[in-house]
This record gives structure tokens, C-alpha cells and sequence, in this order.
């Protein structure tokens, strides 16, 4: 199999006039591997206030991936009852599913860089290469480094980044500013970058949809993430374990609903970088598979010939082999490393 450097591929895809990003965890891990690896979450989280039985359950599999434990554990209330288990101990496997899952976005706030300054100019400008390769840039992460890296951009008056999110028609008419933004689907035509699973960031109020901004209260983003937290609200944020079950917690998003809508009708050619095509992001890499992509470049991060790459090689191959329709879908893969993302 040929595995082509980053730059390679860049200049084998330059006859597309769309080009587009898929980021995974790995975007993070690049740039801190101390903080965004599952292993470093799992470390500093605080299983203080949670049953025993979900600390162990990290033990019983062998992992420190919360979502995978976060699924087993579903799993295992989904037939607790057919193995003689009370219809009140499935109720709390459940409810232990929703800890870890809050518990998780509580370790990434708390563990998160304090301020955009945390980060190098140097390593944003080396991201910002990276990220003008592209039309529309999608993340499946829910931490602020793309954020972070597209207001920086914008700070040196490149204003070609769009979340989307605007001034409330509310604040319009009152002529009151809000310590956030808000976004709609109408207002979404020029928008360019998606978070698909949520961030920390952006918050469901019940009726809007509200981007946490510096801009207007001057506190840090991640200070007003942990206050929120500590106030019992959640940011928009999919931990469910399954494919399925994260796609269900999209449908119910108008916000996600429309990142997956955008990301179904993405056309010509995708980059894949720091994704290890996992069964539990199959609602997207089946968006692929059925969508409207002709070229799909994905990242493999050290010896294409690791147990980890043959499996994402084999699941890249799978994608090519279903696409059912007249337009083929070509797959080739790049070395990670040579994209030096963060520098």
C-alpha cells in the first residue's frame, strides 16, 4: 500500500475545487498529548461522586476510553433484566451511563488550556496552514484548539472562518447585547466550520443555541464553561457510546442535525486526519459511503503496518467497496505526520 506524505497528497488532490476536512482526536493529541488522549482524561478525572461499580468498569474492560465504557455500560442495562437483574439496577447502569458522560465534559473544562495564549503563535500559524488547504472544516472533537486557532486567524484580519453563530434578532431589535451569540439554520449558508458531536463552547438553552464568547464579557471561554458546569448546565456535547445512539442525540439538535445535513452533501474530495474511523462514528463514515464524495484522503499516524492502521485501512477500503451509486469513491491514505499540524 503507498502511503503518500501530506503534501503529496495536497498537490495529488489540487484538481478538486472542494476540499474538505474530517478532524478526530488526534487533531488535539498533536497538540497536547497530555490533556486529549483518553488515558491523560481518565487520569485527571474525579470519579469521587460516582458509584464504585462505573469506576470499575474502566477496570473490568481494560480502558480508559470513556465512550467505549459509556456503551458497554448501556449495553448491559439494555438486557440487565433478561439476565435477572432488577428493573432498578438497569435504571442505575443508565444513570451511571449519564455520570460518565457529564463526567466527561467536566475532565476536558477542568483539564482544558486556561487561554488561546496557552498556545504558540507559532503552532497557530502552522494550523492555520494546514486548515487553508480546505473549503469546510468538520470536527468530531469538543475541546477549543480549532476555535481557538480560527479566532486567532481572524484576529490578524483573515475573516474567512464562519461558525455561523451571530447577534440574536432579539438583541437586534432591543438594542441589548447578550454575553453570547446565537445560531440559526437560516443564518447558516456562509457557514465553513462545524463542531458535528458539540463543544464546550456552545450551549442548548431550550430555545436558542448559544455560543460562550470572550468578545462580549471578557472571562475566558473555559472560565465560562466550568461556571456553567458548576451550575448544573451542559454544553452541547454527544458522549453517547454507540453510532446509533449519537445519532438519535443529533436528530434531536438543530444545530447537529444541520452539521450532519452539511456534512452529508460535501461533494469532490475529503482529508481525514486523526480519526481511526471507530464503529462508533459509523453514522458519518456511512455518510460517505452513500454521499457524494469522489476522493477520500485519510491520515494513518506511524507504521501503516500497526494493528491500530491496518484497521482503519481495511474500514477506508470498506467505504470504497459499498459506495453503491455511478460515482465511484476513490480511497488513498497519507502519513499524519508529515501534515505537522501544530508545527
Amino acid at each position: 500500500m503507498n502511503c503518500l506524505t501530506f503534501q503529496e497528497a495536497i498537490t495529488a488532490s489540487n484538481h478538486y475545487t472542494k476540499r474538505h476536512l474530517l478532524l478526530g482526536n488526534g487533531f488535539s493529541i498533536a497538540c497536547r498529548p497530555n490533556i486529549f488522549r483518553y488515558d491523560k482524561l481518565f487520569e485527571q478525572a474525579d470519579f469521587s461522586a460516582l458509584p464504585i461499580a462505573a469506576r470499575n468498569a474502566f477496570v473490568a474492560l481494560g480502558s480508559t476510553d470513556f465512550e467505549r465504557v459509556i456503551k458497554v455500560i448501556r449495553d448491559a442495562a439494555a438486557v440487565a433484566t433478561g439476565y435477572g437483574l432488577t428493573p432498578a439496577q438497569a435504571d442505575q447502569m443508565r444513570a451511571d451511563a449519564d455520570s460518565l458522560k457529564e463526567l466527561l465534559v467536566q475532565t476536558i473544562a477542568k483539564s482544558h488550556p486556561e487561554r488561546p495564549s496557552d498556545i504558540r503563535d507559532e503552532e497557530y500559524a502552522a494550523c492555520q496552514t494546514f486548515l487553508a488547504h480546505f473549503q469546510k472544516t468538520y470536527t468530531l472533537n469538543y475541546d477549543l484548539l480549532l476555535y481557538w486557532t480560527q479566532m486567532h486567524r481572524d484576529d490578524d484580519g483573515d475573516i474567512s472562518s464562519d461558525d455561523g453563530f451571530r447577534t440574536s434578532q432579539g438583541d437586534i431589535e432591543s438594542g441589548i447585547e447578550s454575553d453570547y451569540v446565537v445560531w440559526e439554520a437560516g443564518q447558516s449558508h456562509e457557514q465553513n466550520m462545524w463542531f458535528l458531536h458539540g463543544a464546550l463552547h456552545v450551549f442548548d438553552s431550550g430555545t436558542e443555541v448559544q455560543k460562550y464568547t470572550w468578545t462580549r464579557t471578557g472571562v475566558r471561554l473555559i472560565e465560562q464553561t466550568r461556571d456553567a458546569l458548576s451550575q448544573n448546565l451542559f454544553p452541547l456535547f454527544v458522549a453517547e457510546g454507540t453510532s446509533a445512539e449519537k445519532l438519535e442525540r443529533i436528530r434531536h439538535s438543530d444545530y447537529l442535525a444541520k452539521a450532519y445535513r452539511s456534512f452529508q452533501e460535501i461533494q469532490q474530495c475529503l482529508f481525514i486526519y486523526g480519526h481511526s474511523l471507530a464503529a462508533n462514528d459509523e453514522h458519518y463514515l456511512k455518510l460517505i459511503e452513500r454521499g457524494k464524495l469522489s476522493h477520500v484522503y485519510v491520515g494513518l499516524f506511524g507504521d501503516p503496518a500497526s494493528d491500530a492502521n491496518k484497521a482503519i485501512i481495511r474500514r477506508a477500503q470498506a467505504m470504497a467497496i459499498a459506495r453503491r451509486t455511478q460515482r465511484q469513491l476513490k480511497v488513498d491514505f497519507f502519513d499524519s505526520g508529515t501534515a505537522k499540524v501544530w508545527g
